[in-house]
Order: C-alpha cells, then structure tokens, then sequence
C-alpha cells in the first residue's frame, strides 16, 4: 500500500474488484465460444440437430445416440439450444436511406399516401418486409427446435449436463433469453440450482444479460434467489453490478436480502453506487439498503460513489433520512473527502465538505495525509487545491506524523502548477519530512526539493532550488542543504537509498566477475594513447589501442543519478553485450570490473561513426544500393539477437546505436538498455527506455510486457531515416513525436519518390498492434530482393552513362560509400579502409557494390548511378499503387509543415530528387 512517501492509486478492494469483472467478462467469452460454436465434422443425428426436423431426429435417435457429444463436450440438447437461439437478438442491417435506384417506377393502382412516402420511408418499408421474412424463418426454427428439445427430454436427455467451457442447455437458454424453452426444461428439470463456470446458476446468469421473464420463470419455480458464485455475488449484485434496473426491482420484490454481503464484504448498493446507476440506488433505498454499512475495507456507499465523482448519487445518500456520515473512515482511515481529493472531484469535495463541516479538513489517514494532502498527491484539479487553500481550517504548512507537507506530495508525484500554487500560498520549502519507521538516529530530514529529485522531476526541483519568497534572505530560499555559494544543478542523493543501491551495485558486480572469462578481464592501464572522441549521460568514449588494436572505450560514471543506477547500466550492458558474437554487432573485447571508478567496456573501434553522425552531421550522400545493404547488415544484426536461446530485446535501437565501417557496413551497438525477453515473464520492464524519436508506442505508453517487435517498429523508423535523410518527426520534439505516435498513430511521410516494396515494408513495420509487424527474417528477405533489383538496374544502366560525368563531382559531388573510398571518422579527421579488419565470414551474406559490380570502376567519388528507384522516378511515376492520392489531391490538403493532413498514414509533397541530384542527371 505505498510508502510514507507515497499513498498507492488503489486499494486492495479495488483491484480485487477489477479482478472480478476480469472473471465476469472471461466467464461471458466462454459463453460466446459454445454459443459461436464451429459446427463441424458433426455425425448425422448432430446434424440433425443443428439444422433439422423433429422427425428427422426422430428417425435417428435411440438410446445410444441421445448421449452423442461433441469434443467441446456439449450434448445433442445443447445444439437444439443453440439453433433455437440464434436468432436472439441479432440486429438486423439498415438499409442505405439513399439508395434509391430502382423504386421510381409506380405503377397507377399505387395510392397517394404511397406516393407521398419518402424514400426513407421506403426503404423502411421494405427492410420491414425483410425483417418479417427473417423473423418468420426464425419462428420456424425456433419451433422445430422446441420439438426437438422436448423429444429428447422424453429420450432422458439432461439439461444440466455442462460444456468443457462450464455451460448447461439451461444456463446458454437463461442467458440468451429464451423464456419457452427455459420453461420447457424448468418441467424435466430436477434441480434448478446446478452451477456451471465460476459456480454461476441459471439465474446468475439470466441476470448477468439482463433477461427479466427468464428471471421470473426461475424464481418462481423455486431457483434459490440468493444463491453465492465463486466470488461469493448473489444475483442481487450482479444485477447491480450490469445496471439492470428491472432484474433489480423483480429481485427485491421478492423479498431478497438488500443489504446481502459479497465477497469482500461488499453491498448490493456499493456496487450500484461505485457504478453510478442513479434509480438502482434509488430502488435499493427504498427496499431499505443501509449506506453506512462498511465492506472489510471498510468503505461505505459514500466512498463508492465519490471514487468516480457521481454527484448526483452523493446528494442522494447525504439525504436527512438516510443518517449518513462523511466522517466515517476506511480501513486506511480515508473518510470519503479524502477519496474525492485523491481523485479530483471538486463539486463532490465541496458537498461532503458543506455536509461534514470544516472538521473535516483535518483528517489524517494511515499516511498522515490530510484532504488538501490528498488533492495534492492526486493532482487531478488544481481549482480543488485552491478550494481547500481557501478554507479557514486548511493550513499550507500542515505536515503530518513524518513531517511531509502538501507541497512535499505535489513535489514528490511531479505536479507542477499545484507547486506553483503552493508557493504562492506561502508553502515552506524547508520543512522537512522523516520515515517514522526507521530509528531515529538512522532518519534521515527530507525537503520537498529532495522528493522532487528522488522521482527525477528536474524542473520542479529547479523551481524549489532556486525560488526565493520576496523579502526573505537568500539563505533561507537556499536552505540548510546547499552551499551559498554553489549555483550549479545537481541531484541530491538519499542517504538511505544510497546504502541499498550500493549494497545491490556490489552483488552485481560480484556476479559479473564470474561471468566474464579471465582474458576480458581488463584494465585501464592496458590500453594505451585514450583520446576522447565522444559523451553522453553514461559518460564518455575513448578511442585506444590495445594489443595492437584500435579500440573503443566507453567509461561509466561511478556514481548514482536518479532512476537509474550507471553501474546497473554497466552490469547488464556487460553481461547482455559480452555473451554476443555476430559481424552485424559491434565485437566485445572485455570490461573493466575491479575498481568501480575505472568501470569501462572495451570493444572494437568502428572508424565510420554513427549513422546519425553520417546522415545529419556529415551530410553525407549515400547511393541507394548502400542505404538498402546498411538496413540489412541491422537488420541481420536484429535477427541474430531475436533468435538467441536466450533472445535479447535491444529496447533502444536508432541512429546513434547503429556504426558504419568505412566501407559503410552496419553493425548494432549499445546495449545498455537491453534486456533477456525472459525478464518479460519474470517481471515488469523498465517504462521508456532509450530514445524516445524512435520509441514503439506501446513502450511510450508505460506498457511493462512489450515484446521483441518493440524493436521491429524502432528499425522501422531507422529505415524511414536512412532513406529520407532526416530526423523523424524533425519539427518535433522527441517526446512529441513519440506522443504523437502513440496516441495519434501519426508517422513519418512515406515520400512519394519511395518503391512500393520499400511503403509497404514501412507500414508493416510500424503497424500501431505489436502482432502485426512482421519478425527480423521476413525484413531480411525483402531487403536482399531490394538490393538485387537495384543491382540489376544499376548493370541494365550501365551503357547510358555519358563520359563527361567524369568531371561532375568537383561541383556537385555524390559520395557513394564502398570499399575504395574514405569516410570521416568521429573526430572529424579521414580514416582509410583497412581491408584486413574484415574477414571473409564478416563479409558472408553481404552485397557489397565492389564485389558486384567489378566492371565498374569505383573512383571514391562515384558519379550519378541512374538506378530502377530514380529512373521511375525521372518518369514521374509514383512507387504506390493507383488507389493512392493523387499528388494534386495530397497537395490541396497539405498544411504549413508540409505534412498531408486527414489520413492514417501520412504522405510529403516533396521533390522526387534534391538539388545536386536534378542536375546531375540533366547531364544524361
């Protein structure tokens, strides 16, 4: 239930009533999987059955066939069952009030009151006429299955016999409604109260769907009006529970228990209440339902109804007549002010603080909170806040048992304006607060800004760090925590926090060290000339030698920043990363583990650089043969780690993570936010991490059971980069364009200058349902076709280039990245390929340009190859397929940032080629 920090969201009650309407809902598929049942491989007399005469099962039934029973266990009554009710309530389709054609002929003989009808009302005529038709059909079935039925009760068939699923004939007829069939079995029946799937009767489940003659038929021939399913509800709560005011108003006039006890100790007008069904209340009420009884939690009807802020429901039960109580507290000692604090319900707050009186504002629950505790943890309703900070009884200051005030709970769950509010009321931001369950000289004084740190929300702890009331010192805005003179920005690291992180970061290492074998057990010291080439929160990257070998160094900070610890960073990079062994992943070489302040991964120097680094800060053109083998060297990369015994989810693949050869070869890197898949089923997943441009939507959206196929999506975005050259979503900010993502299922344009093959791998990719998108094996494949057809294309182009295109690149040059030329390493200095870093399996399954096309000659700057891809293009001719917009039709609907507006899918109206591209083949 929390810490003295933190009140938890929900109480035990509440979620074990989420677990329950979880049961219910589970309960009502499994009706649906016998009532949908798939009716095949059926003998004759099944058959029959399903779709068929009284006398022709007559002919087939005796006294070994009347106990035939299909795999799913349901007996011959069970299909009679079900053909009799198929036809319940099913919908009938509307017709089309437009369509028109064909009724303007009238013949002479039509009266007038035809001919004034309107064409809706024609159309109601005849979808009349169709329903009569139907409901004949059905009459008609509905009847011979009735005979059926009845012949086989006279054979002895048993209509409590249940389903593998849980369901007797009588329970599918009870639910579905069929009131004749029900009295049919109700006179061969010997025991109405047979329980099926989570102990539920007939009658459970006639109330369950609402059907009130059903209700009557069981009732009346004796069914057991309070008879407990597994989660111990008569039927009295579960028609509470579904809102089915008549099965209510029938229950109760037959004398049931009002106030009858549920599972936790839960009333029929709890569930009503907690619900917001006004006139089932009302009729419970008036049957005598008792509101200030408690279940075990000790919640009345009164916290029920504020939970979920039904106004109208409250000034019900605050009635006179009622002698309800707003002070009577739960369990954890919330009285139904503080519920409607912690949710936000003002108009409620305001009624139950007329009600109660100012009393009471000064309430503490287990946690010491009071009301204006509450809102300010909720922070739902910052009007509420400045509500209570209004009454004369409220103190802005007030802090509980363990010191926390208002602003320490607003501070500590990240709600900015309601600090803001607090401070302009005078909220003190040196008070301190103390775990009144750790020993006192172990406790440890904790100020608002503290909290704000510990949670990691920055600008809050920026505000309280610097704020300074008008007219006090600077050290009294300072407080005794922070030097006078220090202005810098820093978190403030728990003392009590620290020693467990501590303790834990040493029995990782420990386990660490026995991992890893002795020769990549390194030091520091080992390796020679570290130059600094790159940084980032973990801390820096140098670039060594070590045993003759270039090497990259990436050196942790020994220290703990908030809401991560770096050195458990550091363990599970080291233990996921060291484990791998493919040429599409960057080579682990060893780590430093002894000394926590020299802690570093050592692993083999990629001269490219980032793809990021090449794409947005180089700038550097790619031919697209090399676009589409860098998608397949990640792509092979992602595969490799997918189908490990032990499968690893990369969790932040994008741009920065992906390191190019000089030959522009890709390899995956960082693993630091990596994780085994089987930590999926062990326990929740970290929310968010890595980078969140290219974050899945179900991991933007505080999803703990993400799968491998969070990484499909990030590639897609990575592929959509690679090709556009561009950021995605570059006019937004990264939490921007991952909310817009999630929520929106907005993504990045799909130009019209893309191969079809290339959309409609991006829409698979990035499909908003995780299922959908296709596995690392299928995107392989689809990228090696790419590559031969545009290895085909570039040899079928080869003729047409004209000799003066020797010359073009000293005015517009086209780097294309091969085996001969040099790309700029992260420093910014030239680095020449060197041939003998790959061997011959590193280069297995690759498509570099040089090995396929040797009749080429490759110059480093190779000039204007006229490929498939940009020879449609030069057409005009789109790569999508003719039910596509048109470009007049996407640019008449494209809005100030170029983006196409109104479609699922976004499109760009941009030019097919850049610049140095149109020129370049004006020389063809």
């Amino acid at each position: 239930m929390g810490n003295y920090k933190s009140r938890s969201r929900s109480t035990c009650s509440q979620e074990l009533h989420k677990k329950i309407l979880q049961n219910y809902v589970n309960l009502e598929h499994k009706m649906q999987e016998d009532l949908n049942v798939e009716l095949e491989n059926l003998t004759e007399i099944q058959q029959v059955c399903s779709n068929g005469s009284a006398d022709q099962l007559a002919k087939h039934l005796n006294s070994e066939t009347v106990g035939e029973r299909l795999d799913n266990g349901m007996t011959l009554l069970h299909l009679c069952c079900l053909a009799a009710v198929s036809g319940k309530n099913d919908s009938v389709k509307e017709l089309d009030c437009n369509d028109t054609e064909g009724k303007s002929n009238v013949s002479y003989n039509t009266s007038v009151l035809q001919l004034m009808r309107s064409p809706r009302e024609k159309g109601d005529h005849e979808d009349r006429t169709r329903e009569h038709v139907n409901e004949q059909s059905t009459k008609t079935r509905n009847r011979e299955a009735r005979e059926q039925i009845r012949l086989l009760l006279k054979k002895g068939a048993d209509p409590a016999i249940i389903s593998k699923n849980g369901f007797s004939p009588l329970h599918i007829v009870s639910y579905k409604g069929d009131v004749e069939i029900v009295r049919l079995f109700l006179e061969n029946c010997s025991h109405l109260d047979h329980t099926g799937a989570g102990s539920l009767t007939a009658l459970h489940l006639s109330c369950l769907s609402g059907q009130l003659e059903v209700t009557q038929a069981l009732a009346q021939r004796g069914a057991n009006i309070e008879a407990r399913d597994a989660v111990s509800y008569s039927p009295l709560h579960i028609a509470c529970l579904y809102g089915n005011e008549t099965v209510v108003e029938y229950l109760l006039s037959r004398g049931v228990d009002v106030n009858i006890s549920g599972s936790v100790g839960d009333r029929p007008l709890h569930l009503a209440a907690d619900r917001g069904d006004y006139k089932v209340v009302q009729l419970l009420l008036k049957k005598g339902a008792r509101v200030r009884l408690q279940d075990e939690e000790g919640n009345t009807a009164l916290h029920c109804c504020v939970r979920n802020g039904y106004l109208n429901i409250l000034n019900l039960l605050l009635q006179p007549q009622y002698r309800n109580d707003a002070h009577i507290p739960n369990v954890y000692l919330d009285t139904p002010l503080h519920v409607a604090c912690y949710e936000g319900w003002f108009e409620c707050s305001k009624t139950l603080l007329t009600f109660g009186g100012s009393g009471l504002l000064l309430k503490e629950n287990l946690w010491g909170e009071t009301p204006l505790h509450a809102a300010c943890t909720g922070g739902y309703c910052i009007d509420l806040v400045d509500f209570l900070l209004s009454q004369n009884s409220t103190s802005v200051n007030y802090q509980s048992p363990d010191g926390h005030t208002p602003l320490h709970s607003a501070a500590f769950h990240g709600h900015l304006k309601i600090v803001q509010l607090l401070l302009s009321h005078g909220a003190d931001i040196n008070l301190t607060a103390r775990d009144r369950y750790v020993p006192f000289d172990k406790k440890e004084e904790q100020t608002p800004l503290m909290w704000a740190y510990d949670q990691g929300h920055d600008s809050i702890a920026n505000i309280l760090k610097h704020f300074r009331r008008p007219g006090m010192c600077d050290e009294y805005a300072r407080g005794e925590y922070l030097s006078p003179l220090d202005t810098s920005y820093f978190p403030i690291p728990s003392p009590i926090g620290k020693l467990r992180t501590m303790i834990q970061e040493k029995i990782d290492v420990l386990h660490l060290r026995t991992l890893i074998p002795p020769h990549q057990h390194l030091s520091l010291a080992e390796i020679e000339n570290l130059e600094n080439i790159d940084s980032g929160s973990f801390g820096k990257v140098y670039k060594g030698r070590f045993n003759d070998k270039i090497v990259a160094v990436k050196r942790y900070r020994a220290n703990m920043t908030y809401g991560k610890s770096d050195v458990e960073m550091f363990c599970r990079e080291v233990s996921v990363h060291g484990s791998l062994d493919s040429p599409y992943i960057v080579k682990f070489v060893g780590a430093c583990l002894q000394d926590p302040s020299q802690f570093a991964i050592v692993t083999e120097y990629v001269p490219g650089g980032s793809l990021f680094s090449t794409l947005h800060e180089q700038k550097r053109s790619i031919d697209t043969l090399t676009r589409f083998n860098i998608a397949t060297d990640v792509a092979r990369g992602m595969h490799y780690l997918h189908t490990l015994p032990q499968p690893i989810i990369h969790r932040d693949l994008n741009s920065h993570n992906i390191l190019l050869s000089n030959d522009c070869r890709a390899r995956v890197a960082d693993f630091g936010e990596s994780r085994f898949v089987r930590n999926i089923f062990e326990e929740n997943m970290t929310k968010q991490p890595g980078n969140l441009r290219w974050m899945a939507p179900e991991v933007f959206t505080q999803c703990t059971q993400y799968s491998i196929k969070a990484d499909v999506f990030s590639f897609g975005l990575c592929l959509w980069e690679l090709l556009a050259s561009e950021l995605p979503f570059a006019h937004l900010k990264p939490a921007a364009a991952a909310a817009d993502m999630a929520y929106k299922h907005s993504r990045p344009p799909l130009d019209l200058s893309f191969p079809m093959e290339v959309s409609v791998l991006l829409e698979k990719a990035w499909h908003k349902i995780p299922e959908e998108r296709p596995d690392f094996e299928q995107i392989i494949e689809e990228l090696e076709a790419l590559c031969k057809s545009q290895i085909v294309a570039m040899q079928d182009g080869s003729g047409h280039m004209s000799p003066h295109l020797h010359h073009h690149h000293h005015h517009h040059p086209l780097h294309v990245c091969c085996t001969t030329c040099s790309c700029a390493s992260p420093t910014g200095s030239t680095t020449p390929t060197d041939s003998s870093q790959h061997t011959s399996s590193e280069l297995s399954g690759r498509t570099p340009a040089t090995l396929l096309l040797p009749s080429f000659r490759w110059n480093g700057h190779v000039t204007a190859l006229r490929t498939k891809w940009e020879q449609e293009a030069s057409r005009g001719q789109t790569a999508f397929k003719s039910s596509h917009p048109t470009i007049e039709e996407l640019r008449s609907r494209m809005n100030n940032n170029g983006y196409v507006e109104g479609n699922t899918y976004q499109y760009r109206i941009a030019p097919v080629f850049s610049k140095h591209r149109k020129q370049t083949l004006q020389h063809y």
